[in-house]
């Protein structure tokens, strides 16, 4: 395939550099309006001597989700709420076995992951629904649980609401305002709630992508529905495209099915079609691009010679695609949920703390992904890269 790679470092650099200035600016503004409604302590303490308990809901396995998990618990062991100990590797995209893993391993004073209150809905919206209901009865009268951690949009929007009043942080969302959980980027609308909002991360990343690669027809893969075009972020790419002339092409996918090889083989679908049309795929967080399908979805891309932007995180690019943020982000943003919790538990009510943080501007790539397309990636975007693989790796099965 033939696409335009922009040329001349030094214009491509000083690009970047505006870029990244405008991104900061734009976040110390929306850190000074959206600042902590008061001087909250991070320090370890205890529930009036008891450990504060701590349950987990997601809408089924996602492995944003273990990776925030994980960058979570680090953020806790670096303030001392657990004790320093080294997390076992991760496999799958499961958080049973890591909540297991804490149950069993971290050592606290202060907090405790209470065994039983680990739920996922396996992305069924049945038991999603059910489960719903047997967390918000059990917090509203068995009332053993001080704080939920809401793992992605499905959980956020069932239980960040005013059926219940335990504290709740919403984590891995797309975009949580525009999904509904919270009401505006300055306040969640619930005391007890509190949702991480990073505003402009899917335009930065657009932009980069843009600035890279230079594409006039941008394929996305989504699912045709409000919350589909949510968690594409298809709004912020539309803002960008009429910014910078390009042409977004859509194909429309299944997500959350039944059967989630269902949702795999319509990714792939749409992959084929859009391979066959674009200079570029933004690969957009769904079901149906996963660790069983990635590696197809990586030769489908190398097939047609497509350069991709995962929008989730730099595993996919160790996994075969083009480029990404790098994952060094989960711990930037490990360590803010952690001190959102430690807030919290001073204290601090959900509604009273800063939502926006904006992880830092670093990004990965696969020279080997790079070197299949025919891209050449010029050294100021070497000079960018957080991360770089040589080689593409087939992820881990649970």
């Amino acid at each position: 395939m033939n696409f335009k790679i922009i040329k001349g470092g030094l214009m491509k650099l000083w690009s970047k550099l505006f870029i990244l200035t405008v991104s900061l600016v734009l976040m110390l503004n929306f850190s000074a309006l959206a600042a902590d409604k008061g001087n909250f302590s991070t320090k370890p303490t205890t529930n009036n001597g008891k450990k504060w308990r701590i349950g987990y809901f997601e809408g089924g396995e996602y492995n944003a989700y273990q990776y925030n998990m994980v960058g979570i618990i680090n953020g806790l062991m670096s303030t001392g709420w657990i004790e320093q100990t080294a997390i076992p590797p991760q496999t799958g995209e499961q958080t049973k076995y890591l909540w297991q893993w804490l149950g069993n391993n971290a050592k606290s004073q202060y907090i405790e992951f209470v065994q039983d209150a680990h739920y996922s809905g396996n992305w069924n919206d049945e038991t999603i629904g059910k489960i719903v209901s047997d967390i918000i009865n059990r917090l509203n009268n068995t009332k053993d649980i001080d704080l939920m951690i809401a793992a992605g949009t499905k959980a956020g929007l069932g239980i960040a609401n005013d059926k219940h009043h335990t504290s709740t942080i919403v984590i891995s969302t797309t975009d949580p305002l525009s999904a509904g959980i919270i009401k505006s980027i300055q306040d969640s609308g619930y005391d007890h709630i509190h949702a991480r909002v990073d505003p402009y991360r899917h335009e930065r990343q657009i932009n980069i992508f843009h600035d890279i690669i230079g594409f006039k027809k941008l394929g996305m893969a989504y699912l045709n529905t409000d919350q589909g075009r949510s968690f594409a972020s298809f709004d912020s790419v539309k803002k960008i495209s009429e910014k910078r002339d390009f042409e977004i092409v859509s194909c429309y996918t299944t997500d959350e099915s039944p059967n989630v090889k269902d949702d795999e083989e319509s990714v792939k679908k749409c992959f084929h079609e859009l391979g066959k049309k674009v200079d570029a795929i933004y690969v957009t967080a769904q079901n149906g691009v996963n660790q069983n399908s990635i590696p197809e979805l990586v030769k489908i891309a190398h097939q047609y010679k497509i350069p991709t932007f995962s929008q989730t995180h730099s595993d996919e690019v160790k996994y075969g695609f083009l480029m990404s943020v790098s994952s060094a982000n989960y711990s930037y943003v490990g360590e803010f949920y952690a001190k959102t919790i430690a807030k919290i538990f001073n204290g601090a009510k959900p509604r009273q703390l800063d939502q926006v943080f904006e992880g830092p501007p670093k990004i990965a790539i696969n020279l080997k992904t790079a070197e299949i397309i025919g891209y050449d990636p010029p050294v100021d975007v070497l000079s960018a890269a957080d991360e770089m693989f040589q080689e593409i790796t087939t992820p881990k099965k649970d």
